[in-house]
C-alpha cells in the first residue's frame, strides 16, 4: 500500500555570495619591509607600520585602515539618510580608537552632526550607525578562506 506524504520538506536554500569589492596588496623590500602598495578598485593607497614597530610609517598602519573603512563608511551611511529623509544634516564626523588589552580589541565610535536635527532625528542617526554594512560585517565577525595565489 502506497502513503502520500502529508508534508514535503523543501532544503534550505543556501545563501548565494556575490563579490562586493576587491583589494590587492603588494610590498616588503630592504628598505622599507612592511611597506605595501594596496590597489583598492581603482585606488591606490599605501600601508605600513609605525617606526616604534620596525615599519617606516609611509602610511597608515593596518588598524587605522580598518578604523578608516568603518567611519567612512558610518559617514556615507549616515549621509544617505539623511538625504533619503531630507534632514538638514550637513556634515557628519567620526571619531574612532581601537584599544585592546592583549586579548580582546574594542573599537569607539564617537559621532557629531551638524545642522538642525531635532533630538529624535539625532537619536534614530545614531540607531543607523549600529546599521550600517561594515558595522554589521565586524559585528558578525567575517569568514575568512585562505588560498595560496601561484604565479
Amino acid at each position: 500500500m502506497n502513503q502520500i506524504p502529508t508534508s514535503t520538506t523543501v532544503p534550505e536554500a543556501v545563501p548565494e555570495f556575490r563579490r562586493v569589492t576587491t583589494a590587492v596588496v603588494t610590498g616588503g623590500s630592504a628598505d622599507a619591509p612592511y611597506h605595501v602598495e594596496v590597489k583598492a578598485g581603482t585606488h591606490l593607497l599605501t600601508a605600513d607600520e609605525p617606526v616604534r614597530r620596525g615599519g617606516s610609517d609611509s602610511g597608515p598602519e593596518p588598524f587605522a585602515l580598518l578604523l578608516a573603512s568603518l567611519g567612512s563608511c558610518t559617514a556615507i551611511t549616515l549621509r544617505m539618510y539623511a538625504e533619503r529623509k531630507e534632514w538638514p544634516l550637513e556634515a557628519v564626523r567620526v571619531r574612532l580608537g581601537y584599544e585592546t588589552d592583549g586579548r580582546t580589541g574594542r573599537v569607539s565610535r564617537r559621532v557629531a552632526f551638524t545642522g538642525a536635527l531635532d533630538d529624535a532625528q539625532r537619536a534614530r542617526l545614531l540607531d543607523i550607525c549600529e546599521r550600517t554594512p561594515v558595522t554589521l560585517a565586524l559585528r558578525a565577525g567575517v569568514a575568512i578562506e585562505t588560498t595560496e595565489d601561484r604565479a
